[in-house]
């Protein structure tokens, strides 16, 4: 007896972890502008916009396409991360991470705007699934700004 019930949870839960695997992600839904979308406070997300986010992203003394390339170079080398949609040339990307066991897909949009004196950029990151990411998104948004560095 005990038997069957620990072979039907393991069934589902190797059930669940592939659904959050291999669900299909429209690209129309989750690669968004972040200065438009989302909003501050988010349980399930952070946003970060030059100004009225959750923080402020700084001027940063560069071109938007020099931005937008060291952007891209920090969140290719964030673990389990790749670009899900858009592009470095158009300076609006949206990437994917996914976490390390269950596979649960986070959404990070960018979006690098020319600023007097350089550039800056907007981000929000959110989850696709659940009501709460346990806060993986600010931390990943603001290891992301600490390693852009100051502005």
């Amino acid at each position: 007896m005990w038997r069957w019930v620990i072979l039907g949870v393991l069934a589902l839960a190797i059930g669940a972890q592939a659904y959050f695997e291999y669900s299909p992600n429209d690209p129309a839904r989750w690669h968004v502008d972040p200065m438009v979308a989302g909003k501050p406070g988010m349980s399930n997300g952070f946003l970060i916009r030059p100004k009225g986010g959750d923080a402020a992203a700084p001027v940063y003394a560069m071109t938007p396409e020099a931005l937008a390339r060291k952007i891209d170079g920090i969140a290719r080398a964030w673990p389990r991360t790749k670009l899900f949609a858009g592009s470095v040339a158009s300076g609006r990307m949206t990437y994917i991470t996914r976490s390390r066991i269950w596979k649960f897909p986070d959404f990070t949009s960018v979006h690098v705007l020319p600023a007097p004196g350089g550039a800056t950029f907007a981000a929000f990151a959110r989850a696709r699934f659940g009501q709460s990411d346990f806060g993986v998104n600010r931390e990943r948004l603001q290891a992301w700004l600490k390693e852009l560095g100051p502005g």
